[in-house]
């Protein structure tokens, strides 16, 4: 893997992996224009795309077609310099028939204790937690604990 980027004006960059383009800015009250998110919020981003990637995929193996999937990645972080993350909340928040529930608990633990590279590495630093919610309502919560 790789990736590079190239500083644009004031906090703004771009940036570039394999064809893919995107912008990392900070808000104006750090001195930046706000044209996009922040590396830490991308951290989240990639938290959320992976353990997101690793459920629908399990899901498709076991045949089970959720509506929806929205993944949700929260955090705090520490007050003083360097500021990192304190813990990290994410929240699997599908639609779906209630028999998918099994399937969906399933699917989420494994990518929380087995398969999420991201979240292998971050909670290497921090805790993350974790809640799943189907067609609103909280079915299961558990902690991303990976192997050694």
């Amino acid at each position: 893997m790789k990736a590079s980027i190239n500083w644009r004006e004031k906090m703004e960059f771009a940036a570039e992996v394999r064809e893919h383009g995107l912008v990392m800015d900070a808000s104006k009250l750090a001195g930046g224009a706000d044209k996009g998110p922040t590396p830490k919020e991308l951290v989240l981003v990639a938290i959320c795309g992976c353990t997101g990637m690793d459920v629908v995929s399990y899901l498709r193996k076991s045949k089970t077609d959720l509506a929806s999937l929205l993944v949700t990645a929260e955090a705090e972080q520490t007050k003083t310099h360097p500021k990192v993350f304190e813990r990290v909340i994410v929240t699997f928040d599908a639609k779906g028939a209630a028999s998918q529930k099994a399937a969906l608990i399933e699917a989420v633990d494994k990518s929380q204790t087995l398969y999420c590279g991201v979240s292998a590495m971050i909670a290497k630093a921090c805790p993350i937690s974790y809640r799943v919610l189907l067609n609103g309502e909280t079915v299961h919560t558990g902690q991303a604990v990976f192997p050694n």
